[in-house]
């Protein structure tokens, strides 16, 4: 898959755990984790906004692009 989800690295960084990330941007366990791990198809720019808020990064510090070989 040629985009990376950081979003584990970034919530390393700022300490925060999978729960209290879902409450505080509102979406549930299961979907963050389904983000986390790189295995969602898609991303709303509402929820990319309201977890670089929370975690007080850029969308750049979550998502990465790399070519496939």
């Amino acid at each position: 898959m040629p985009i990376i989800v950081n979003l584990d690295v970034m919530m390393a960084k700022r300490k925060i755990s999978l729960s209290e990330l879902s409450d505080q941007v509102g979406i549930t366990n299961a979907n963050l984790s389904i983000l986390k791990n790189s295995k969602a198809k898609a991303i709303r720019f509402s929820t990319l906004e309201a977890i670089c808020k929370v975690l007080d990064c850029q969308p750049g510090d979550i998502l990465e692009y790399m070519e496939e070989d």
